[in-house]
């Protein structure tokens, strides 16, 4: 009887922890939303070195300074081009919207025709400046705009990893899913695969590196890699500043003509 009782008060706890285990399983949606609202600061300013690189291995050097600020229900960000030549003074400027259904607003300015032109949704499919992002990847996709699966769980680089995989509620939207590897705890998704609408592989941006910057996980080292392409491009952060209070005058179509 004492060993019958033992083994139902151990097959009770065991079941107990299963339960216990299945009520705190996390969500899809909850880790994408986790990585969202990851804290980064009030605002940023940085030095950016996009380098593309072609299928031949030649490659091409852009060197940038951006600012960003989030205002609460509006995130602004501006980036000025310094080098080479041929893009110094162009500069982009983004606002991404916390509203549910509301599109970011994107501009970008060419110093050669003197004109700021207004990105339209019908463009946020187009590469940036020739690199391996398109405006939209440059924007803060919401949570909300996709459905999203936990596929599994596994390590990456040494790092504990949600791999979550999201699909666009808008059929007609370029990506028809992307796959995410995503570090517990830290929320910052350490690898992403993207597939085209028609569902082929398209390409992967991988974080080299993120640095801890006044208690803040800043994404530093980034590679985008678009195997269709055979092409690439690689952003380094550099002089990273957090809080500093950029004002709110710096995020207009009147500076961006301007410059830094």
């Amino acid at each position: 009887m004492k060993t019958l009782k033992i083994s139902a008060i151990i097959f009770t706890l065991v079941m107990f922890a299963n339960i216990s285990t299945f009520a705190q399983k996390i969500s899809g949606l909850q880790i994408i939303e986790n990585v969202y609202n990851r804290p980064v600061g009030d605002d940023m300013t940085a030095d950016l070195k996009m380098t593309l690189i072609n299928s031949s291995g030649n490659e091409r050097v852009r060197k940038i300074k951006q600012f960003s600020r989030d205002f609460g229900e509006v995130e602004k960000k501006i980036m000025f081009f310094v080098s080479p030549a041929d893009v110094k003074n162009t500069s982009f400027m983004s606002w991404s919207y916390d509203e549910a259904g509301k599109d970011d607003d994107q501009w970008i300015y060419l110093p050669a025709l003197k004109k700021t032109k207004r990105i339209s949704s019908d463009s946020k499919s187009d590469y940036f400046m020739g690199s391996d992002f398109t405006y939209d990847d440059l924007g803060d996709r919401k949570p909300t705009d996709d459905n999203h699966k936990l596929l599994r769980e596994e390590k990456l680089n040494g790092e504990d990893c949600y791999v979550v995989e999201s699909t666009p509620k808008d059929p007609d939207y370029m990506y028809s899913k992307t796959v995410t590897w995503i570090i517990k705890g830290k929320w910052i998704g350490l690898k992403k695969d993207f597939y085209d609408e028609d569902g082929e592989y398209l390409k992967t941006l991988t974080v080299n590196k993120y640095e801890n910057i006044k208690g803040f996980y800043i994404i530093t080292h980034t590679e985008m890699n678009n195997v269709q392409k055979n092409h690439k491009t690689v952003m380094e952060l550099t002089n990273v500043k957090i809080n500093t209070g950029i004002p709110k005058s710096k995020f207009t179509e009147r500076m961006m003509t301007r410059g830094i």
